[in-house]
This record gives structure tokens, sequence and C-alpha cells, in this order.
């Protein structure tokens, strides 16, 4: 029998529970090892720790590092065994790692199989042998080559509601679009010409949940992931998931249901698999994937990137400053995953309602300016405004003007150090960590916007970017490790360390006091500007005056000098 809670979710997001779907979930529950026998197991997942203050969460591709005719997934891994990341990283976020047709790996062909590009799942389970693991759950949409669509196309009427028909005639105008693409597709089906919802691309078919059989088939995938050893399981673009013509089909209730489903299910059949939602929509939109601490475990930080970027290029770090201040989580089983780049651009939508417009369209021309290309989407009234902001983030965060490499550096590693030391889980992008420029050539190769920032690397030409000590490759590499080594040392950087934002100035300053409940503290105190700056000495406790990134001892009683784009991390070691 199914719990109490099951039946409640699945009558939110059906109207009534499908009896195939039930029976479906009863069998993978049943037959999964770790399944509690009672409504106890939301408490036994509780006990679960979920993290500590030595996660760090790398982000990169299966196939990111090459060397030879090896799998890509083993010569990454030799990689970064090579350089005792193990030590400073604890998982590692495999984006999608399938057999794809588009987006890099977001157009999936088989959710069960691996790119041969990457390699086997043995190579998987290996790289898990040294880290955690984290897998994309690509779940709002399938390739067109997909055996699921092959087969709708061809008439299969076990396939016949996976995907989701529209008369091209009815009205979608009121539907959010995060591209500017046609909404729907149409493909020569068995039964003649159908239009196919396609929120992405052509390529990319949206699943029709609002069919109970696609629901259990995806809870099936998930499961296994957790079974190949998925710590972390990220939802891919959840905000679309449930269509309902005439609304604008994000945030549905069924949608958040749905994922309550999944973290309720998982809560049973895997305790302490870790649920994320990838949400790129304003801030309160974002958070509400945290329900009342019963859906996502953790979700993207969205607003941190591009919140970082105008407080470097602007002076004023009083947004950044109040919008920390903002931050709640509604229980201890949630927390914020932290980044300030990864395999897409940087958001523009999450700076709705923070930012002012011209301070908006200001840092849009910045990116520009750096190099970067800005990418659009379809508003509901027929117009186009900025959606993503494609650069590299070391680029992004660059001075107007010609600078050293090592004040480059620095005003790079700024932001990363606030990144890491903000409440929640840091994660990082691989091309952060080894300080990779605009691919501008993998660009114009392709034609697509968001290359600017997935360049692959061969293990020799990553080896020679990095062999220059003085390079700005190889500052942003060895800063970034002792970053984490350090970081990696503090408790006060567990997720459930409170957080209170100081109330210093907003010419560049930004600080704040992360604590444990046992009273270890750590004040994080960072210089955002090119100017030297000082912090009133009574704005931090005078027992805080060991800088743990400096190695230097401060006076209680005078003020704590700020040198141009430093960040403090102050003890009472």
């Amino acid at each position: 029998m199914l719990d109490a809670k099951t039946i409640q979710l699945l009558t939110q997001i059906y109207g009534t529970v499908p009896e195939t779907l039930a029976a479906g979930l009863e069998s993978l529950l049943a037959a999964n090892s770790e399944i509690q026998a009672d409504d106890d197991s939301d408490d036994a997942a509780n006990e679960v720790e979920l993290w500590n203050e030595q996660d760090v969460v790398l982000i990169t591709y299966g196939d990111q590092v090459k060397s030879g005719d090896q799998p890509a997934l083993k010569a990454q891994n030799d990689w970064l065994l090579d350089q005792s990341l193990d030590e400073v990283i604890s998982t590692v976020h495999l984006l999608p790692f399938f057999p794809y047709t588009s987006d890099d790996g977001f157009s999936v062909v088989d959710y069960l199989a691996i790119d041969p590009d990457a390699g086997t799942w043995t190579d998987v389970s290996n790289l898990g042998d040294g880290f955690s693991l984290m897998f994309d759950f690509v779940l709002n949409h399938a390739s067109q080559k997909h055996a699921w669509f092959q087969a709708y196309l061809a008439g299969d009427p076990a396939y016949a509601d996976f995907f989701i028909e529209v008369d091209p005639n009815v009205d979608i105008s009121g539907v959010v679009r995060p591209r500017s693409l046609p909404l729907l597709t149409e493909f020569q089906t068995d039964a003649g010409s159908k239009h196919i919802w396609t929120t992405f691309s052509p390529d990319q078919v949206d699943l029709n949940y609002a069919n109970p059989a696609v629901m259990l088939a995806m809870i099936e995938i998930l499961i296994e992931y957790a079974r190949r050893g998925s710590r972390i399981v990220r939802l891919d673009a959840v905000t679309y998931l449930w269509k309902e013509l005439g609304t604008s089909c994000v945030h549905l209730p069924q949608t958040h249901a749905a994922v309550k489903l999944l973290r309720h299910v998982m809560d049973m059949a895997s305790p302490g698999t870790l649920i994320l939602t990838e949400t790129n929509v304003p801030h309160q939109e974002n958070i509400s994937y945290f329900g009342d601490g019963d859906e996502a475990h953790m979700v993207y930080q969205f607003s941190l990137p591009p919140l970082l970027l105008d407080a470097i290029h602007s002076g004023d770090s009083s947004v950044l400053r109040d919008w920390l201040g903002s931050l709640e989580l509604p229980s201890e089983q949630t927390t914020f995953f932290n980044f300030t780049a990864s395999h897409d651009g940087i958001g523009v939508r999450p700076l709705e309602g923070i930012v002012p417009e011209q301070r908006v369209e200001k840092l849009v021309q910045i990116v520009r300016d750096h190099g970067g290309r800005v990418s659009m989407r379809s508003n509901t009234d027929g117009t186009e405004s900025p959606y993503e902001l494609n650069i590299a983030y070391i680029d992004a965060v660059a001075d107007r003007t010609e600078v050293p490499e090592s004040e480059h550096a620095r005003r790079f590693l700024a932001t990363q150090a606030i990144m890491l030391s903000i409440q929640g889980m840091p994660a990082i992008y691989f091309h952060s960590l080894v300080g990779t420029p605009n691919d501008q050539v993998g660009v114009e190769a392709s034609g697509q916007n968001r290359r600017i920032n997935r360049h692959k690397y061969d293990r020799d030409e990553l080896d020679a970017a990095l062999s220059e000590p003085h390079s700005l490759q190889r500052r942003v590499f060895d800063g970034y490790r002792r970053l984490l080594e350090v970081r990696c040392q503090q408790k006060a950087f567990h997720p459930r360390s409170s957080q209170t934002v100081l109330d210093l100035p907003g010419d560049g300053l930004l600080g704040f006091i992360r604590a444990t409940a046992e009273g270890e503290k750590i004040a994080v105190l960072a210089n955002l500007s090119d100017q030297p700056r000082e912090v009133d000495p009574s704005q931090v406790d005078p027992s805080l005056r060991y800088d743990e990134l400096a190695e230097q001892r401060l006076f209680a009683d005078e003020a704590i000098p700020m040198r141009p784009f430093q960040v403090r991390w102050l003890s009472a070691n």
C-alpha cells in the first residue's frame, strides 16, 4: 500500500490516484532495498547527514577532458586525481553524459546509456570511487530520436499520449517562452501531420506528464540514477514540466506537486539522495521550489552570479548586501546551491525586482564589450528581451581597461571567495576552476552563443594552459585551490550555519558572519572595489581577527584594512 503522503500528492497532480501509476510505484518501492516499512521513511531521510562544510561540487561535462584513445570520463578522472582535487572537491556533477542529438547533451536519446565518447557505466563508477556523483535528470523533454518518440511517430498505441499534441490554431500566446523559437513543431506521424510541444527546440520534444505512464517511467529512471551512485539529482528545466493551455505553463501547482512526489519517493527509496531544482527565473519564483521544506532539498542561487557582476562593475555593493540579508531557508533539510558559472550563461531574469532596469542594461552592455553574447527570449506581447548573458565568468568580471593579470585574477577570485562562503553548498564550473577565457572559436564554429563557455580540453592542451606559473589561468587555478583548502577546514561554512549580514557601506564593501550552533564563527569581509577600504572594527566581533586566507592576525581595536578585491575570512584561530 502507498503511504498517505504519496496518495495525497498523486491526487494533487491527477485529481485522483491513477491505478497503474500507484501499482507501479508500489512495485518500485517494494523492490528497493532502502524502502522503509512504515510512514517513518521521511524521518529516516532526515537522520542522514545531507551535507557538511567539506561539500564542494565541480560542474563538468563527461567529455570535458580527452586524452588519446582513453574514454573521456577516465581521462578527466585521471586529471582530477593527478591534481589531488579529490582532497578539496567532494562531488562531481556530470552534465548529461547520455547519447544525445543536440544542445550538448540536453537532448537525450537514451536516459540509461552512456555516450560512447564519454565512456561506460564502469567509468562513471570509477569516478564515484573518489568523488560523490551528481547526475542530470533531463525530465522535461527528450530527443526526437528517443525510442519513445520514434514509437509515437510510428503509431504505437503504448506511446500515443507520451507527448503533447496541440492544434496549431489554438492561442498559445500566454505560454511563457524561454527561447525565441516556435513553441510547436510539426512532425509527420503514422496518423498524419501533428504539431508537438517543443519548449526548447524542435529536437527536444516535451514529455506529457498528464499521462501517468510517463511519470512512472521517469521515476523508474530517477531511482536507477540513485542506484548508479547519484547522490544529487538535478531536475533540469523543471519549471515547464506541466502544461495546461490557458495558463503561463510555468510553476503550475501540478509541477510543484510533482517535485514533492519525486522528493518523497526518493526519501523512501534512497534516503539522503538530494533533489536540486534548476529554475532560471526571478528570485521569489525560484525559491518557491523549496515548498514548505518538503520540495527541493536545494535550489540554484540564480541571482548570485549577476548580482556579483553588478557589484564589481557598478562599485555599489548595497544591492548584493540587501539581497543576501533577505535570504531565508524553510527548514534544516534545505539549502542553497551557490554558483557563479555553469554550462549555461548568466541569467538575466533572476535580477527582476532586485536591480533597476537601467543597471541591468549597463550589465548587458558590459558583457558585450567583454566579448560576450546576449541570448534573447520571446515575451507574451511579441517583443524580445535579454534572457541570458553568454560569457566566461572570468571575462565577465574583467576591468573595462587593461590591468595586470594578477589584478584580473584577484577580481575573479574575490567573487569566487564570496560564493564559497555564503550559506549553502558551493558549486564550481570546470572553466572557472581553470580560468578558461571566452571560446570565440567555438561560438563561430557552432553558431551557438552558449559554446562561448563550453570549451572541451585535450589533456595536453589543459596541462599546457596551466604550466606557465604567472599566466592568468595558472593564477586562477592556484588561487582557487587555496580557497578550497581553507574553506573545507572551517566548520562555520557548514550549510546549516547561520548567516548574518553586516551593515557595511555599500561602496564596494560586503560582510557577513557565518556561525555554527556550537559557537564557531567566521567573519567574511570583501572589498569589490578597485580602491582600498577599511571596515569599522566595531562591526566585527573582536575575537575574530585571524585571517585564514592571508594567515595574518589583525589588531582587535584597529580598523580592518581591505585592499582592492580582497576577501578576508576572519576566525578566532
